[in-house]
């Protein structure tokens, strides 16, 4: 009975302790899955959190995307746009320089102006530069070429000799004609009324009219043409046109017809002007300067520009 009695209550012992024991893994049990359920909780926020951030870049991105596919759609126009600009200012560029050499070829071919056409090529060598493309080498070496030969050649001075051309026919008009140069007497004082009585004033004066109705001349040189009062102005009229006629073919570079034109206005000024007035010498002068100018230059031709520029044209054809 005793032995029963402590197997009985160390049985009860064992199984109080092993209650108490299973009550306290329970509550650390409970404890733990608490814990371990919040801990769900929170990484279950946590991963909603994490969801609505990729969620919030994802549609970021996208707009990034659009933003991105509308700045290339806008980039390749602008590089469109641009690639036309340019070709617009390169063909303007180009039809800039073939009018220049054009204007070149009229200025040299049509009035012989060489400062004019050298201006031309230079302008047109220097938008050339502007560009600064090598496929316009050829072309640039052509007219620095043509400029060198149209620097070389010799200066004539034609709006120079144009404007004195147009003072001489200006003083024309002022050159006194041989014909009409008569000696001025020298005049007598008149005596003073008070001293002759009127018989002999009313003589005196009727005198010296009837003196003033002859004059005697004495030429000691050739005679000099005689003109009628009407031809005066004729013949001014026709030196003017004797120098404008030389001037057209100074603006012509007709050498012969130039010098001729000259020559025969000073035979003109010798016969029927006075040759010892200083404007006559002074014209006369002026006329055997011109004369000693060399006017007629053979001019060089431009086609190793044309012809440049022709092959650059042809090019950008076949492109």
């Amino acid at each position: 009975m005793f032995i029963a009695l402590a197997a009985l209550v160390l049985a009860g012992w064992q199984w109080l302790e092993t209650r108490q024991q299973l009550a306290g893994m329970q509550d650390q049990v409970a404890r733990r899955l608490a814990a371990a359920e919040a801990s769900a909780t929170e990484e279950l926020g946590a991963r909603k959190q994490l969801l609505a951030q990729v969620d919030d870049l994802q549609a970021k991105l996208g707009a990034l995307e659009g933003k991105l596919a509308e700045f290339q759609g806008q980039s390749e126009s602008m590089q469109a746009l641009y690639q036309d600009l340019t070709r617009s200012r390169e063909e303007a560029i180009l039809l800039e320089v073939e009018q220049a050499i054009t204007l070149a070829g009229q200025q040299l071919q049509l009035a012989g102006n060489v400062p004019v056409a050298v201006l031309a090529l230079q302008s047109a060598d220097a938008r050339l530069a502007r560009l600064d493309r090598p496929q316009y080498l050829p072309l640039r070496k052509a007219l620095a070429k043509d400029l060198a030969r149209l620097n070389a050649l010799p200066f004539v001075d034609v709006p120079g000799v144009s404007l004195r051309l147009e003072q001489v026919v200006a003083g024309i008009d002022k050159l006194p004609l041989a014909a009409y140069d008569r000696p001025l007497g020298q005049a007598k004082p008149a005596p003073a009324g008070g001293m002759l009585p009127w018989w002999q004033r009313t003589g005196g004066e009727i005198w010296q009219e009837v003196k003033g109705l002859v004059r005697i001349q004495r030429f000691d040189r050739e005679e000099a043409v005689l003109l009628a009062p009407g031809q005066n102005f004729f013949l001014r009229e026709n030196l003017k046109l004797r120098l404008l006629n030389a001037r057209l073919a100074l603006l012509s570079r007709d050498q012969w017809t130039f010098r001729n034109e000259l020559k025969v206005t000073q035979d003109w000024l010798r016969r029927h002007f006075v040759a010892d007035d200083k404007l006559v010498q002074s014209v006369q002068t002026t006329l055997g300067q011109m004369m000693a100018t060399e006017i007629n230059v053979e001019l060089p031709n431009l086609n190793d520009s044309q012809m440049a520029l022709r092959a650059v044209r042809s090019v950008k054809e076949k492109r």
